[in-house]
């Protein structure tokens, strides 16, 4: 059952997809964020480091290269880190860019300051 969801193998997975990939998916995100691009613009990139992340699985480690399972899992996790990596550098871009309009909230959000018109 497990094989079938996340692949061949759950090391490969976690060390390639979770780690790998999704150490790129983070820094994917914080770039897009970084370069004040829009949120929607992760889904393509997202969707094509997916494929990346199944031909490694398929030339590193022999797993099936058109497996739609694993890939729609990795679709995810990708998506998951480079949002959350998006998050992270946007709340930072609008704390440090506007210092008077908005303060940090918590770690993923901000609010206005009290005062500001």
């Amino acid at each position: 059952m497990l094989q079938a969801i996340l692949g061949e193998s759950l090391w490969v997975f976690l060390g390639l997809t979770v780690v790998l990939v999704g150490g790129c998916a983070f820094l994917m995100g914080q770039a897009i964020a970084g370069t004040w691009r829009s949120y929607w613009q992760i889904l393509p990139y997202s969707l094509i480091l997916a494929a990346a992340n199944r031909f490694l699985a398929f030339s590193l480690f022999q797993e099936e290269l058109l497996a739609v399972i694993p890939y729609l899992i990795s679709v995810v996790v990708v998506w998951a880190l480079a949002s959350f990596g998006f998050r992270l550098t946007k709340v930072d871009q609008m704390v440090h860019q506007y210092p008077w309009l908005y303060e940090r909230s918590s770690l993923l959000g901000w609010r206005e300051k009290q005062g500001t018109p």
